[in-house]
């Protein structure tokens, strides 16, 4: 198969190969890493149904990391898809009623993030190896919650490796915050922005690009990568559990090889979703991916009206992951829609920063025929949760809550019989409060930490060690800073100052 190369979404005057582009994060010019090509599958889907998650995540993976050899991805996959998760399959498919649930939360820190950053810092070593790199690399990070934790718990103690996240100290749940705060490790910082998710991103995305401060860091012996979702190595991994999610379906009968599925994401960053149209085009059968919304419903917008405009009022909602107006990945879909131009490419993002809003031509709008858009109010989130729990005594987070509550209006509004996954990002256990409190108001002055022991019982579950005893732990980071901030707090860490 020919190698893929990757380039920026802004420009098509240089290509680089999977290692360059995992290590750098982000491209020189501000955009976001694309493959130039999206290999199709060689191996027929009624051949890869017996497969385990590691056999089937080298099979996907290898066609896009392919200047990595057999036995370095290997390496890196058998690694991250270990006994660090506590379900044998990895990411097992429940179905409850006539809805099938992709149970994405069972790895060391109770996310969807663990799929990926699991296996991130294992393709960022073999890549700074590859490259002989020498400088120390600093992971710089924003998170809406649960990429934070993710990533620290990948990457602590990580030799020649420095994880710095910046999260939003008032936007994210109690269990969240805790988790990230009382994160060990000699290489770990966390530092709380007065501010939200997207100022953090903003904060993120100015330091990459500024080019003083890159050759600043390159004097100290330092250089910048990523662990969000703009990081083509984190959003690679993640295609992997569709395809799993599927197999899984042939494999129980609920389907046939080769029959349509739909799939409904909970969807902030838009990079969940993004892996799944990467999973179409390389030939898995999905019929309509569909975005799920809170509040903060930007995306529902946009694809109601072809504008993103992010100029509204930022809500702080019960599924705080999806509490974004600025969705980054949403560049690389744009990129797809309007046939990799990147010029064009630029100018949008050029407008979104200047302007906070941009407008796609009729003959863009015409192309988002991958995706349905919805939205849930947090009554309707916390119905949903109420339902599930009520009929089938199945207890859900409030992410995967706005999936299904948004996934019932599909169901209305076209009243399509394709059977479909919810994508089910995190445990209930990483919000207890919002959870417990949909089931019965009388809970409302429990705190978290209570309310996690009341939830094993209901869910006849041990307390996962993830959560366990996370209130007696000491907090470690203490650090909070405003967006103007970040840099300053950067360059402390690193003595550079």
């Amino acid at each position: 198969m020919t190698e893929v190369q990757y380039k920026s979404t802004r420009s098509n005057s240089i290509s680089v190969k999977s290692a360059e582009a995992i290590l750098k994060g982000i491209a020189d010019d501000g955009g976001l890493f694309i493959p130039m090509s999206i290999p199709k599958l060689e191996v027929k889907i009624q051949d890869m149904i017996e497969l385990d998650y590691q056999e089937l995540a080298y099979i996907i993976m290898k066609d896009f990391l392919n200047d990595f050899s057999e036995d370095e991805l290997r390496y890196c996959i058998n690694n991250a898809y270990d006994d660090k998760f506590d379900a044998n399959i990895i990411a097992p498919l429940e179905k409850i009623g006539d809805t099938y649930f992709l149970e994405l939360y069972h790895g060391p820190t109770l996310a969807f993030k663990d799929m990926a950053l699991s296996i991130l810092p294992y393709l960022l070593k073999t890549a700074a190896k590859k490259l002989d790199i020498k400088d120390e690399i600093v992971i710089l990070t924003a998170t809406s919650g649960d990429t934070g934790k993710a990533a620290l718990e990948g990457f602590a103690d990580v030799e020649g490796i420095k994880i710095i996240v910046y999260f939003p100290e008032y936007g994210v749940s109690e269990i969240q915050k805790q988790q990230m705060v009382t994160q060990k490790g000699k290489n770990t910082y966390v530092i709380g922005i007065d501010g939200n998710f997207d100022d953090a991103q903003n904060g993120v995305k100015e330091m990459f690009s500024d080019k003083a401060l890159l050759a600043t860091m390159k004097d100290s012996g330092y250089i910048f990568s990523s662990a969000n979702s703009i990081n083509i190595g984190r959003l690679v991994p993640q295609i992997v559990y569709y395809f799993y999610a599927y197999l899984q379906m042939c494999k129980s009968r609920e389907i046939k090889p080769g029959e349509l599925v739909n799939f409904a994401v909970p969807t902030g960053n838009f990079g969940n979703i993004l892996a799944g149209l990467y999973a179409k085009s390389m030939g898995l059968p999905i019929n309509n991916l569909i975005c799920a919304s809170n509040e903060n419903k930007v995306l529902y917008d946009f694809f109601k009206t072809g504008i993103y405009d992010k100029t509204r009022e930022f809500k702080i909602t019960n599924s705080p992951s999806m509490d974004i107006l600025i969705s980054s990945n949403l560049e690389r879909y744009i990129s797809k829609i309007s046939k990799d131009n990147a010029m064009r490419i630029a100018e949008l993002m050029k407008q979104l920063s200047q302007f906070g809003k941009y407008e796609l031509k009729k003959e863009e709008r015409d192309n988002l025929q991958d995706i349905y858009g919805g939205f849930a109010t947090e009554f309707e989130t916390s119905e949903a949760i109420k339902e599930i729990y009520n009929k089938y005594n199945y207890i859900i987070d409030t992410h995967t809550a706005v999936s299904y509550s948004v996934y019932k209006k599909y169901i209305d509004e076209t009243d399509d019989k394709t059977k479909t996954i919810i994508v089910s990002t995190a445990s209930p256990y990483k919000f207890t409060s919002a959870v417990m409190n949909s089931l019965s108001e009388s809970l409302q002055d429990v705190d978290d930490y209570e309310l996690v022991g009341q939830m094993a019982k209901l869910m006849r579950s041990a307390v996962p060690d993830a959560v366990k005893d996370l209130d007696k732990k000491r907090r470690i980071h203490h650090t909070i800073c405003t967006k103007s901030e970040m840099k300053q707090e950067l360059l402390k860490i690193l003595a550079m100052k």
